[in-house]
């Protein structure tokens, strides 16, 4: 580990010597950051006159790391540079796949809704209209001059991917290995296919971050600031809203996530012409599709990536999915809607 640091630390400084000489003083002290899901490591080093930086440094060896990290800089760069609210890419090394980014210190949003002072229902919808703010200048200016070259997973979020990285993702993640259930897979699929098929027919030429919640929003100096863009792709609008309303990391109520979804339309109809009563179906469909996603990704991780931290938010963002298919009108996917309840029940009978 001491090895590792140090060769951190010499390629970080060659880096910004190169960049910006001068600038930073002495030799930095560094620390190991924790992280969430990500198999990336993250660093903070501390400079002579109190600068302080956060280092992204993937698996130099694994040439999938090298292209999200190229990612994360290219698309950081890009939002950076339409006035989307994410740090300033201080420097990049393309060998190693090391990205200085500006330091953003340690308050997340999911961290300022515990403190007291923030769980008045007015102080928590003044926050979340700030960041809504940001979500909407995020998708709507970021697809301006994106490049999907950028991307290093999919140019575009659409059926395939809701069908192979989400619904089938959730049932085996989710259903066969951690719950251990032997649910009617081929009916099931017909309505995973379904469901896409909705989802799908939204307009998808928006910047999408795909995983806009609260343990990805910053808050430096009292402003929203946005991290882990690196699998931004082209998309449809309801699904960043999506992810930030049923965040399982904070279970906002349904009446809250209506009064957000309110001022999202609001914010919404100052940049584009949309159809209020278009997106308020396309966002329920979006919305079973990214709790399908949160549900597998949670369960992996807890499970096969050891990351137990995850794990007590399965059950809220079963919740939620129960409260998703209640809305759905005229359509009753009553497959699906059994299995949730199935896991639902397994959970609590069993306490996992």
């Amino acid at each position: 580990m001491e090895k590792k640091k140090n060769q951190i630390v010499d390629t970080v400084v060659n880096l910004l010597n190169k960049e910006q000489p001068g600038k930073w003083q002495g030799t930095p002290e560094i620390s190991l950051l924790a992280g969430d899901g990500s198999a990336r490591v993250f660093y903070r080093l501390l400079f002579d006159n109190d600068t302080s930086m956060v280092i992204v440094c993937p698996n130099e060896d694994n040439p999938l790391g090298l292209s999200e990290a190229a990612s994360a800089w290219h698309i950081c760069r890009h939002l950076r540079g339409v006035g989307v609210a994410v740090p300033d890419p201080l420097a990049y090394d393309k060998q190693t796949g090391v990205i200085l980014f500006e330091d953003l210190g340690d308050l997340r949003l999911h961290g300022l809704l515990q403190q007291d002072d923030c769980l008045r229902e007015d102080c928590r919808y003044k926050i979340y209209r700030d960041v809504i703010r940001e979500l909407v200048r995020m998708q709507v200016e970021g697809r301006e001059g994106f490049d999907i070259s950028w991307c290093w997973q999919t140019p575009h979020y659409d059926q395939q991917l809701m069908l192979e990285r989400e619904s089938r993702y959730f049932l085996q993640a989710l259903c066969l290995d951690y719950l251990n259930l032997k649910p009617d897979v081929d009916s099931l699929n017909q309505e995973f296919v379904q469901i896409a098929n909705k989802a799908a027919s939204a307009p998808a030429g928006f910047f999408l971050h795909r995983d806009f919640q609260s343990r990805n929003i910053m808050i430096k100096e009292g402003a929203v600031r946005i991290i882990d863009f690196q699998g931004g792709r082209l998309g449809p609008l309801g699904y960043d809203l999506a992810s930030l309303l049923i965040d399982p990391y904070i279970s906002l109520s349904p009446e809250f996530q209506e009064a957000l979804f309110d001022e999202y339309l609001c914010e919404l109809l100052k940049w584009v012409k949309y159809d209020p009563l278009a997106l308020r179906e396309e966002y329920i469909y979006l919305a079973m599709q990214r709790n399908l996603q949160i549900l597998g990704a949670f369960a992996f991780l807890g499970k096969q990536g050891g990351k137990a931290f995850f794990l007590p938010f399965i059950q809220p963002a079963l919740v939620s999915m129960q409260t998703l298919l209640k809305k759905v009108n005229n359509v009753q996917y009553t497959i699906l809607a059994q299995l949730i309840d199935t896991c639902q029940e397994k959970i609590e009978k069993y306490d996992i």
